[in-house]
């Protein structure tokens, strides 16, 4: 069946290709996204949107096309930050920034919502409205949630939001969805153990934090499922202990304080709560029994992402449509993604694209996404936004079309 859509010309996929080259030479972390989010704004200027609304949950900026006329509403994600990570790939537009790096392929991401840009510019929906947003802060997993919660969005009322992830290992250009969940809650706790510090030659003398940091760290990875347990799982659990450390380089000193930190993960958001409560547990009766006090605090929290299973049906209707293999893969994904937050007032779904068998793994310090997939991307985005408008799911039209905003960009 015909997409409704124009085709990305030659032309269109070079100045794309050479677009998120530059986003990869310039990587921002987590809300300082300032310059990326310049760089989107003058890009979707020229795509001409019937708005464009900035400082959306942070960083964030939205893109508006709207037909007019009473129809679903489809927003399209992608994400604007990079990651604390050494680019090391042997490419010539490699990252410009010491120790900052697009090792997720948020630049590819970026480039396949900008070519869907383009290809609105020069056809409106014919019903309803298209909302491209490029969020902030998914490393950390606080923006998509900010974004979610800020008044601006609230005026945008989508009825469906679709994002795409690309995933090495998978065949080029294949499609991973599923019905549910698709990939982890997950949470990082960090538990600092205070005692209190001695001559090293009187340990007896202070209360030192040894004995207790070499119990939690086995005993927590312990919470673990067995190797070899399904993500599937509803009891799927895995904690992964990343980082400790414990008193001064010093060899005069027993130490008197520690900090430990892991990635707890599980497969539902019941799930990931339940197992923080038995790792505060533990770690309240190990400090306790070791004279040690507990200070705890949690950062990068991510709750589950879960297709909705009509907007999964939409994505695989799409698929077929354009020939693009699919299928479930391997998920659930052990990974996290913030995306989830948009499930809770939109029918949502979340596709893993295959970027190359033989392509490094996410994060890897020469990982560099792969440009042939961009338009491979923004095809796919092109028949999601066709199916919506074709297919007939007993959703009530909104009538109602967004109001102005305030955070208009200037």
């Amino acid at each position: 069946m015909k997409i409704g859509f124009p085709s990305l010309t030659n032309t269109d996929i070079a100045e794309l290709t050479e677009w998120r080259r530059n986003l990869h030479r310039h990587p921002e972390l987590s809300g300082e996204e300032e310059r990326t989010a310049a760089t989107v704004v003058a890009m979707l200027r020229e795509a001409r949107p019937d708005r464009i609304v900035g400082k959306i949950g942070g960083h964030g900026v939205a893109a508006i096309y709207d037909s007019g006329k009473p129809g679903r509403r489809v927003l399209l994600r992608c994400e604007l930050d990079g990651l604390p990570i050494q680019d090391l790939a042997d490419i010539p537009y490699r990252s410009n920034v010491p120790g900052k790096g697009h090792q997720c392929g948020h630049d590819g991401h970026m480039a396949m919502v900008a070519a869907i840009a383009r290809l609105l510019g020069r056809k409106r929906p014919e019903k309803g409205a298209a909302i491209l947003m490029f969020q902030p802060s998914e490393e950390d997993g606080s923006g998509a949630r900010k974004v979610v919660e800020d008044a601006a969005f609230a005026e945008l009322k989508p009825d469906f939001a679709f994002a795409i992830h690309n995933m090495p290992g998978v065949p080029f250009g294949q499609v991973q969805i599923v019905d549910g969940p698709v990939c982890c809650a997950s949470s990082g706790i960090m538990l600092k153990l205070v005692g209190r510090t001695a001559h090293a030659s009187q340990p007896e003398t202070g209360v030192s934090p040894m004995a207790a940091i070499a119990r939690l760290m086995p005993e927590l990875s312990a919470m673990s499922s067995p190797v070899g347990t399904s993500t599937s799982d509803p009891d799927f659990t895995l904690i992964t202990v990343t980082h400790v450390d414990m008193g001064a380089p010093a060899f005069g000193v027993a130490p008197g304080e520690a900090n430990l930190f892991a990635t707890l993960r599980s497969l539902t958001d019941d799930g990931i709560a339940a197992l923080i409560d038995k790792v505060e547990a533990l770690a309240r009766t190990v400090t306790q029994e070791n004279g040690l006090k507990l200070e705890i605090g949690y950062t990068d929290v991510f709750v589950t992402c879960q297709n909705d299973p009509d907007a999964a049906s939409i994505v695989r209707d799409a698929l077929d449509r354009i020939g693009v293999v699919h299928g479930p893969g391997a998920l659930p994904f052990r990974g996290s993604e913030d995306f989830g937050y948009f499930g809770r007032g939109a029918k949502m779904a979340l596709m893993l694209l295959g970027s190359g068998e033989t392509l490094p793994a996410l994060h890897n310090p020469d990982f560099d996404f792969p440009d042939d997939l961009i338009p491979v991307g923004s095809q796919i985005y092109a028949a999601i936004l066709q199916t919506v408008e074709t297919l007939d799911w007993g959703i009530q039209y909104r009538a109602d079309a967004a109001p102005r905003m305030s955070q208009e960009m200037e």
